[in-house]
């Protein structure tokens, strides 16, 4: 009997070498697949190319734009838009668009960066425009306080002083741009899509375009101090709710007291 015990094994050792097969089964093939993955390229290495950009053109756009870009009865000529409005246009959603309309709103991305930036420069390669502005422009370092006073002059009657957007004649509508990047603030005042204006370097400059998204961007990370936004649509938003909560609040104090005097 004694001898029988000592050669029994006890059940924690039993687990214990299970436990380290595997660790070490684990280990191997962790290694093995990190070694794989460090011999393939990955997608941020990857990158498309003008032809690429080419063929995803002629899949998603042609239809409307035509294979040599001169436009269709469905979709106007791209010949001088460039890479700046082809970015701004597939990145925000606006197109391609779903039905034809008074305006392309915004919808869910339909293409990687990767992609619409590939079809950004086979465009500009086919049809030179404006191309993506130097990270200077948008870095938000100009001058805020002359930014604004721009911003009131040139976009305010449509887009609201608080850059909340407002509407237009004929369902048409100047969008919210209290969340846009400073790209695609430039590229819409540089390639003026939808019902915008273009303003281009004679109306204002490059310094001027810089201290506006300066100004915006400013006002982007800025807290509310009176609360509630409600939009930031002023008098409108601001009496509606007044009319619901305040005098609903009032007629619901009238009944409380009627019902209590019957």
């Amino acid at each position: 009997m004694s001898r029988q015990s000592k050669g029994r094994r006890s059940p924690l050792a039993a687990a214990a070498l299970i436990g380290i097969g595997l660790l070490l089964t684990g280990g191997v093939y962790a290694g093995a697949t990190a070694a794989v993955a460090a011999t393939e390229p990955t997608a941020a290495q990857s990158t498309l190319t003008v032809d690429d950009g080419e063929k995803l053109f002629q899949a998603n756009c042609a239809t409307c734009h035509g294979l040599d870009l001169q436009g269709t009865d469905n979709g106007p000529s791209l010949y001088g838009v460039g890479a700046l409005a082809v970015e701004f246009q597939v990145s925000t959603g606006r197109m391609p668009m779903q039905r034809q309309d008074v305006q392309a709103p915004q919808k869910p991305v339909q293409f990687t960066e990767e992609q619409i930036l590939a079809m950004a420069d086979f465009v500009q390669s086919v049809a030179p425009g404006p191309d993506i502005p130097d990270e200077h422009y948008l870095d938000g370092e100009g001058d805020v306080s002359r930014g604004a006073e721009l911003f009131r002059i040139n976009c305010a009657m449509c887009h609201n002083v608080a850059a909340a957007g407002g509407a237009l004649t004929e369902g048409k509508y100047a969008p919210d741009i209290q969340d846009t990047s400073a790209q695609h603030i430039w590229a819409a005042m540089v390639t003026g899509p939808q019902n915008m204006p273009v303003f281009n370097d004679m109306n204002l400059t490059p310094e001027d375009k810089r201290d506006i998204i300066s100004a915006l961007l400013y006002q982007q990370n800025q807290p509310a101090p009176g609360g509630f936004t409600l939009g930031s649509l002023g008098p409108v938003s601001e009496g509606l709710f007044v009319w619901i909560f305040g005098i609903g609040a009032l007629i619901a104090i009238t009944v409380w007291i009627t019902a209590r005097s019957n």
